[in-house]
């Protein structure tokens, strides 16, 4: 019984007398014209295409000038030599071809680079040849000079380049590499010169060239066709600050108690932010806060005078998911705040939560949407041993087209009012399927709009909701501190670059752990450089500036949450005393700006340290892919533990790092300090004055553009 065909080898082929999705591979000789349909794995095998998600169940993505590795392994019998193309199809229909080289010959792996400059949809294709003028070629090298076969190497010779020559009549190739291939073939099948003679015009340089960039092909075996999503950029790189938009402006006065910060007060904040170099302005829940069962300060159900409540128990009779808390304003104003925002080159990021409050208008208008429990009451939000009285989890299951009409329509009322990312809150307790139709949606309808998950959740859930649309996804960074922790889950994360993209969050408004409770001020530091310049996409929660570090007793998140109650915060007032970390925050953001290579997830590569807590990691783009031109490498030294320092040797691949010799300097891009490193510099780290180098390395032939 013949084994099962390998899917990525196999093209889908709908034929009249068989079930849709029947798989066929087309073998064709491009010389002679014949085509035949060969079932298995076809003339010339092609296996484990890349970038492929699920063997192509769904599309990989990367972002409009991101360097994207296509690959394959591709083999055949014997010593004949072969190629292997890639045939790109652009969104606007344009196909390119690129040549994939071979990049192990021991195990047939061909690699080839390309950088999609045009968002959309995209698709590739591999396809595999036997190469008939490299077989000959090596042949001829072989025995003309050691006068074997002459006269019967030149002919098979002449016969492989005429094929060649025939394309041209027939019009698959250029009429303009006529003149180079006939006097080949003229050369060859002259008596009057000698075999090392006639065999030159053959193996010239400008007859390889043409062959090169279109080569004659036999056998060709074509993969399925795959899909290759090309998002903006925003949705690799960007710095992200969240804030509770009801705590900016907030003032407690002893006549009238607490009153809200608006988004208007919310919008003076936004210089602030843009000012530390951040890219997204993300607001929690501004909408109607729900009354029943509201949450008073640190999750208690014992509610005072003035307690806001819990902004994701969404709800109340001043309206649902497309209003705004009448504390915090008007539409107008939220208009305003966006324009503020892109005035200074922030893009708006808001916090869906598909859940409502007992006061939602859907709870009475569509009870359909809610699980029903046995004695007619609506079952609340529950995660043990965690309550929230004050939410009801939506439904799918009684109406789900009427659901996720709803849920479609809010969200493209935000996006009409320029939302162009929403972070989504616990999507994994909602239906896959959902997600998958939904984010399928938006990306025909608005595709510039980018989906954060926060499914700090089973890794199969999280990695599923990155193949089925989510463009970014929280990660389990806030919990990996140690080197090898840190090593092995960038592994893992780069792996799944073609679908999942991390988001790295030092800690946010739910999340407080032990580390950053314990550490102070050197655990902020710590964590906000690693979490910058490990993965592309960053972020920090409202108050990460000003160390705020307690603890509530029994519970890894903040006392006094901010989800319960008003912050107002000191910001100018700790910048003034040097208590803020603002000025790294700026220096992070300006480094990730200025430097392409931690604009990227793949360029990373590891070293090695003397000491089993010091993490050294470089990223690395060539001049192609860097978009600068030059070569662009960042060296990170940094220690993981807040309490302790480290004196150790670090032991560097310097292939990882570009083109560098055995003695090359680096500038510290938080100090601005030189140094004269080589393959095993010693470094010394302090975790109050100096916890990280972040280190350009500079390269000699390009230091005039950073003198």
């Amino acid at each position: 019984m013949p084994a099962s065909p390998d899917p990525t080898a196999i093209t889908p082929v709908d034929t009249a007398g068989g079930p849709r999705g029947t798989a066929r591979v087309e073998t064709r000789s491009d010389a002679s014209g014949d085509a035949r349909m060969d079932a298995g794995v076809g003339r010339i095998p092609i296996m484990d295409v890349s970038p492929t998600v699920d063997g192509g169940r769904f599309p990989a993505s990367c972002v409009e000038g991101e360097t994207i590795t296509v690959g394959a392994n591709a083999f055949r019998e014997g010593h004949d030599a072969m190629g292997v193309q890639a045939v790109l199809t652009a969104p606007d229909g344009e196909e390119q071809t690129l040549r994939l080289q071979s990049v192990n010959p021991g195990l047939d792996l061909w690699e080839t680079t390309f950088r999609p400059t045009q968002q959309g949809h995209w698709s590739f294709r591999i396809e595999a040849f036997s190469s008939p003028y490299d077989t000959w070629a090596h042949t001829a090298e072989v025995k003309i000079p050691a006068g074997i076969d002459e006269d019967l190497v030149c002919a098979e010779g002449a016969l492989v380049l005429e094929a060649a020559l025939a394309e041209i009549t027939a019009g698959t190739r250029p009429a303009g590499d006529g003149a180079v291939l006939r006097a080949a073939v003229d050369s060859l099948r002259s008596s009057s010169l000698s075999p090392a003679a006639r065999l030159a015009p053959a193996l010239a340089a400008d007859l390889r060239g043409i062959l090169a960039l279109r080569p004659l092909r036999e056998g060709v075996t074509r993969s399925k066709t795959f899909r290759l999503i090309v998002h903006r950029r925003r949705a690799l790189y960007g710095s992200w600050y969240e804030l509770f938009p009801r705590s900016e402006g907030a003032r407690f006065s002893p006549e009238e108690g607490w009153i809200s910060g608006t988004l208007r007060t919310a919008a003076d904040s936004l210089e602030r932010i843009a000012d530390m170099g951040f890219d997204v302005a993300y607001l929690t829940p501004i909408h109607p806060i729900g009354t029943t069962f509201r949450k008073g300060r640190n999750n208690t159900l014992e509610v005072q005078e003035g307690d806001p409540g819990s902004p994701y128990a969404i709800g109340s009779p001043a309206g649902g998911h497309d209003a705004i808390h009448p504390d915090l304003g008007t539409m107008a104003d939220f208009d305003a705040f966006v324009a503020r925002a892109k005035g200074l080159g922030l893009e708006v990021a808001m916090d869906i939560a598909l859940q409502c409050s007992p006061d939602h208008p859907w709870v009475s208008e569509h009870p359909e949407w809610f699980q029903i429990r046995p004695d007619g009451s609506i079952a609340y939000a529950e995660n043990p041993p965690k309550k929230y009285q004050d939410i009801y989890p939506l439904s799918f299951d009684a109406d789900y087209d009427g659901l996720y009409a709803a849920i479609r329509d809010m969200l493209e009322l935000w996006v009409s009012h320029g939302v162009t990312l929403f972070r989504v809150d616990n999507p994994h307790t909602k239906p896959v399927r959902f997600w998958e139709e939904l984010l399928a949606e938006f990306d025909r309808t608005h595709p510039e709009v980018i989906f954060l998950a926060e499914a700090f959740t089973r890794p199969t859930m999280m990695h599923t909701l990155g193949k089925v649309g989510y463009h970014q996804s929280y990660t389990y960074f806030t919990w990996r501190h140690s080197p090898t922790e840190l090593r092995e889950y960038l592994e893992e994360l780069v792996a799944a670059a073609p679908y999942m993209r991390p988001s790295f969050w030092p800690t946010t408004h739910d999340i407080l752990t032990p580390f950053m409770s314990s550490g102070g001020r050197r655990a902020f530091t710590l964590r906000a450089i690693l979490a910058a310049t490990l993965v592309p996409t960053w972020g920090i929660y409202s108050g990460y500036e000003l160390v705020e570090d307690v603890p509530r007793p029994g519970a890894q998140e903040q006392i006094d949450n901010e989800k319960y109650e008003y912050k107002p915060r000191d910001f100018a007032g700790a910048l003034t005393r040097g208590e803020s970390l603002e000025p790294l925050l700026r220096d992070l953001n300006r480094i990730r700006r200025e430097h392409p290579a931690l604009q990227s997830l793949t360029a990373i590569a590891f070293h090695e340290a003397d000491d089993p807590q010091v993490l050294v990691f470089s990223k690395h783009l060539d001049s192609s892919a860097s978009g600068i031109g030059e070569e662009d490498t960042v060296l990170v030294v940094s220690l993981t533990e807040h309490d302790r320092g480290a004196s150790t040797t670090i032991h560097l691949d310097l292939g990882a790092l570009g083109e560098v010799g055995e003695s090359f300097e680096v500038e510290d891009l938080l100090t601005g300090e030189r140094f004269t490193w080589g393959r095993d510099p010693f470094v010394i780290l302090d975790p109050a004055h100096r916890p990280a180098h972040v280190l350009r390395v500079i390269h000699p032939d390009k230091e005039q553009h950073h003198g």
